[in-house]
């Protein structure tokens, strides 16, 4: 069976988030803008296993586009994270290259499901 790279990938990059939310709530005391990361982490390989069964081309691509916009959404809420102080340089140092890489795969599935 072939690797399905964005849907390994997305799903590890969840657990991730969800750890990191753990961290943030229970640690930091930080509700607010780490539950809408959890959600948009969480979200990217939801959407990813939606459109494994899309029924068309067309429902693929919006699926997928609709995961791209909730890895940028992640990459926001870690930046703003960071920027806060609630995610130090370390832990800053080891998610946002993990959002970054969500961001590349899916421009690059998004752009070649429309060609």
């Amino acid at each position: 069976m072939k690797a399905n790279i964005i849907k390994d990938k997305s799903f590890k990059f969840a657990v991730d988030i969800v750890n990191l939310y753990k961290d943030l709530s229970g640690n930091k005391r930080e509700y607010v803008m780490s539950r809408q990361l959890l959600k948009s982490g969480t979200s990217i390989g939801a959407n990813v296993r939606e459109a494994e069964f899309a029924q068309s081309r067309a429902d693929f691509t919006n699926k997928m586009s609709i995961s791209l916009k909730e890895a940028n959404e992640t990459d926001y809420w870690l930046d703003l994270l960071h920027a806060t102080d609630f995610l130090g340089a370390k832990q800053f140092q080891e998610y946002k290259p993990k959002a970054q890489e969500m961001l590349r795969l899916l421009v690059s599935i998004v752009k070649t499901s429309k060609e």
